[in-house]
């Protein structure tokens, strides 16, 4: 069963914002890609298997993704209705 063992595990919902230092920047893209960046498709994961590190912080806050136009359309529907 594929979720067999899981239940020991705590999952989290991923919010991605990335903010670099220009320097980092310059070094970062003159690194190889690695393995594991290119299967998963995530390029934070070449900075991490070349030793840099990644804060990541835990938040209550909740997201919407917007990966399709009718998801865009969606939130630009709950900014318009927002109150400030």
């Amino acid at each position: 069963m594929r979720n067999e063992g899981f239940h020991d595990f705590t999952f989290y919902r991923h919010i991605g914002l990335y903010s670099y230092r220009r320097d980092f920047l310059l070094r970062f893209i003159t690194l190889p890609h690695t393995p594991l960046e290119i299967v998963e498709g995530l390029e934070q994961l070449r900075a991490l298997e070349h030793g840099y590190t990644i804060k990541v912080i835990e938040t209550r806050c909740e997201s919407i993704g917007v990966d399709t136009p009718e998801d865009l359309e969606h939130v630009r529907q709950r900014i318009a209705n927002f109150r400030f």
